[in-house]
């Protein structure tokens, strides 16, 4: 019999309204039962469970920043896809070997100038909510399964979306899949024109 194979993760890419750097404090005090800053930032979306001044907050610090972050409608209900299509499959559930497409594109283009900050953004959507990037622990992983990897707020999204569709890129030679970052890139556009249209940020989510 054959080894098994573990199926690629998949990613998705959500809609978000708030920073989550601009949240790391308010949860961090919620965790110590102080949650009026928190409060103050999102209580008015009716999305965190009931809190008790003087009480630490019943949810990990991962959970409550996905649920505060996101770009919730006005009725509360579920966040509006940024794209239902192709795009999302394609970006999703990549075909390199760990499924991801933005570290394969971190890994394959080349940047092509020194002004460039193509490479810093995708490592921000990638990566932003490591230990190393925020400079705390506890707000990519949480209960259920979730993971966190990284965001873009909606200047981020600008930024990013011009520096590829500028194209001061290159691919490099070394590429494993025939035409695969071109394919990233195209897909990834979709979800950062969507953004750019809405005037929200992007959360990056991994899904196991």
């Amino acid at each position: 019999m054959g080894s098994y194979l573990r199926p690629s993760s998949f990613h998705t890419f959500d809609p978000i309204r708030l920073p989550p750097d601009s949240l790391i404090g308010p949860i961090n005090e919620s965790m110590d039962g102080r949650h009026e800053d928190l409060l103050n930032l999102v209580g008015g979306f009716g999305v965190l469970p009931e809190l008790i001044e003087g009480t630490s907050s019943p949810i990990d610090r991962a959970t409550s920043l996905f649920i505060s972050i996101l770009d919730w409608q006005d009725d509360g209900g579920a966040p509006r896809a940024l794209d239902k299509g192709h795009s999302r499959e394609r970006l999703g559930r990549f075909p390199s070997n760990d499924g991801n497409a933005i570290e394969y594109l971190i890994q394959f283009t080349s940047e092509g100038d020194g002004d460039s900050a193509l490479h810093s953004l995708l490592g921000k959507l990638g990566g932003g909510l490591s230990k190393s990037s925020i400079g705390h622990t506890g707000f990519n992983e949480g209960s259920g399964g979730i993971e966190l990897l990284g965001w873009l707020d909606s200047s981020d999204v600008r930024d990013l979306r011009k520096e590829i569709e500028r194209g001061g890129w290159s691919v490099r030679s070394d590429e494993p899949l025939d035409g695969g970052v071109q394919d990233a890139f195209r897909h990834l556009l979709v979800f950062l024109r969507s953004a750019s249209k809405r005037k929200c940020g992007i959360l990056m989510r991994r899904h196991s």
